[in-house]
């Protein structure tokens, strides 16, 4: 029984998904998916490229933008080989290893986003609340150790999904529901009590995602009070505008993750299809729109942008 066991182990493979009854026009939707990463790529290479050879952008706000940057070009990286394999060469199958290490790559890297978009938050509540020690509170050095600190509780985190996982036999057809790997979704093809993958899950989910995102929000009822507080109405707009940007990556980072988390841990076969297009739309449109956004809403980095491709 053993032996039977670990052949299953071994032998298994997972098949990825692409949007359920849709297979014949694959390819023509690869169309829009490589147009979203070309952009992408270029957008945040763009962004990151600016912010590091301009020595006027070495402020705060714009080093955490580099960061986000850098972690959206993490996630595409980490997607690209999968997503496109499935719609462009109908490749499906994907072996347990190579799926295990997708999934650390994927939970760290949206770990680190969301501790990302909480050092923005830090950034614009120390800039309106107490705009006189900006410059001292928000040193390099520190924001150096506080990415640090970040990092590695997302890899410290992160690190034992692959090995829970791997403990457990795969028996069944192993169809996923997506065109790329997620331990929520992997957990759930075990032929096996996932008890404990479940409580961890929750565990990291509670102490990462949830966790950032009440600071965010309590910094943000601080700022807003603060701003409130402000006899001039154009001094509170120019307060509020200069939030929005965040805000905005924000809600697009958070709203997609918290359906999906929803959708896998209660959903049934009928929300098959909204578990898909809400994976496409977390995983390729925050990407797309955090360049543009930036780009717009910052009059300083849109003017080297213009200044470079005028050049």
């Amino acid at each position: 029984m053993s032996a039977v066991n670990n052949t299953k182990h071994t032998s298994a493979v997972f098949l990825l998904t692409g949007i359920p009854g849709q297979e014949a026009i694959h390819l023509w939707i690869s169309i829009p998916f490589c147009l979203l990463y070309a952009i992408s790529l270029i957008g945040n290479s763009v962004i990151l490229f600016i912010i590091k050879t301009d020595p006027i952008l070495h402020e705060p706000m714009y080093i955490f933008l580099s960061m986000l940057a850098l972690t959206d070009l993490g996630l595409l990286i980490a997607t690209i080989p999968t997503i496109l394999g499935v719609y462009l060469f109908n490749s499906r199958k994907i072996s347990l290893g190579a799926c295990f290490v997708q999934i650390f790559f994927i939970h760290t890297l949206q770990c680190i986003e969301s501790s990302v978009l909480l050092m923005m938050a830090f950034d614009r509540f120390i800039a309106i609340c107490n705009p006189l020690r900006y410059a001292s509170i928000l040193t390099h050095p520190r924001i150096a150790r506080l990415a640090l600190v970040f990092v590695v509780r997302s890899m410290a985190l992160i690190f034992p999904l692959p090995f829970l996982l791997k403990r457990y036999q795969y028996c069944g057809a192993n169809v996923l529901s997506h065109s790329y790997c997620l331990h929520q979704d992997v957990m759930t093809m075990a032929c096996s009590d996932i008890t404990v993958n479940n409580i961890y899950g929750l565990s990291v989910a509670f102490s990462t995602m949830v966790l950032d995102s009440l600071l965010i929000f309590l910094s943000y009822v601080m700022i807003l009070k603060t701003v409130l507080s402000l006899t001039s109405r154009t001094k509170c707009l120019k307060a509020l505008n200069t939030c929005v940007s965040h805000l905005c990556a924000v809600l697009l980072f958070y709203i997609p993750e918290i359906g999906l988390a929803l959708l896998h841990r209660f959903g049934n076969s009928s929300s098959h299809f909204l578990q898909v297009v809400l994976g496409y739309v977390y995983r390729l449109v925050p990407p797309v729109i955090h360049p543009i956004v930036y780009s717009m809403k910052s009059e300083l980095l849109r003017g080297r942008i213009i200044r470079v491709f005028v050049k």
